[in-house]
């Protein structure tokens, strides 16, 4: 019987590494994705495969596709696709890292490593700029349906994610009164309760999970990121499938009615890919739906 990659549905870890891989030029994956599979865990070791590695192998994963990218109206949404996301967590940021090497080597000379990108967990999960994250995800039972694909699907206990890379200009929130902040958001800081009377441009109501038809709950697992004095969030989103990212993000550049986000005053993301997560099956990765 299949299960989920256990890390999906976990908490967020102390400290996490985001790795990127492009399959090589001629290179045949099909040896290296199998030591793989043993390599990883699931839980602290959480693998995500792109729309180019499985078309590589030959298979077309149902519901896989190239991120959205978006431009116009001020905002650019990049999308920068990668044949595989490795996504490592942990408490010891030093195991974290050789760990990185550990996998990054077994997966040489099928793939080169693109970017691997360190994160944190900060103030019980909040985000650089204080406000809580994730406020609003499903938990439970629910939270296994919004995440997960489901029966009678032949791809049951696996999920598809959305990744972004969103880079905070602090300039800019600093300039911003507590109150501009609050309304952005849609939620008070202090309290991280939810303002009624926000405005519709609130990253709140722009995304409201439950506003959407179909529904469109997602299990968020971002965690901030900081290189030198850049810094921001890595927003990392888990679903049953990839409709109901892509329904938030329309919402959130205007696609429905012409009003975008507050986030974009002070922030905007700077890559955008999505990912295949297999399921599990006797401890390791199922990758028969890719024919391996």
């Amino acid at each position: 019987m299949s299960t989920s990659q256990p890390g999906i549905l976990l908490p967020i870890p102390q400290h996490a590494r985001h790795l990127t891989f492009l399959l090589e030029p001629g290179a045949s994956p099909r040896r290296t994705l199998s030591e793989l599979s043993r390599l990883a865990d699931g839980e602290r070791t959480v693998v995500g495969i792109g729309e180019s590695l499985a078309l590589a192998l030959g298979r077309n994963i149902e519901g896989l596709r190239a991120f959205p990218a978006h431009s116009g109206g001020g905002l650019d949404i990049p999308s920068t696709p990668s044949g595989l996301w490795i996504w490592v967590r942990g408490q010891d940021r030093g195991e974290i890292f050789h760990r990185s090497r550990l996998i990054a080597g077994a997966l040489t000379p099928a793939f080169r490593l693109e970017l691997a990108l360190d994160a944190f967990q900060h103030n019980r999960g909040r985000d650089l700029t204080g406000y809580e994250d994730g406020t609003e995800n499903p938990r439970g039972a629910k939270a296994r349906k919004a995440a997960l694909v489901q029966p009678p699907s032949r791809l049951a206990g696996s999920s598809f994610v959305a990744v972004q890379q969103w880079e905070h200009q602090f300039d800019r929130f600093d300039a911003m009164s507590p109150r501009q902040r609050d309304d952005a958001i849609g939620r008070r800081r202090s309290s991280n309760e939810e303002i009624a009377g926000a405005p519709p441009s609130a990253h709140v109501k722009r995304t409201a999970q439950e506003n959407f038809e179909p529904a469109a709950f997602v299990v968020r697992r971002s965690m901030p990121w900081a290189d030198g004095m850049r810094a921001g969030l890595v927003f990392v989103s888990f679903g049953s499938s990839l409709d109901k990212f892509e329904a938030q993000l329309r919402r959130m550049v205007g696609g429905d009615d012409g009003i975008t986000d507050a986030l974009f005053k002070f922030t905007r993301p700077v890559t955008g890919a999505y990912f295949w997560c297999p399921a599990m099956r006797r401890g390791r990765l199922d990758l028969a739906p890719l024919g391996l």
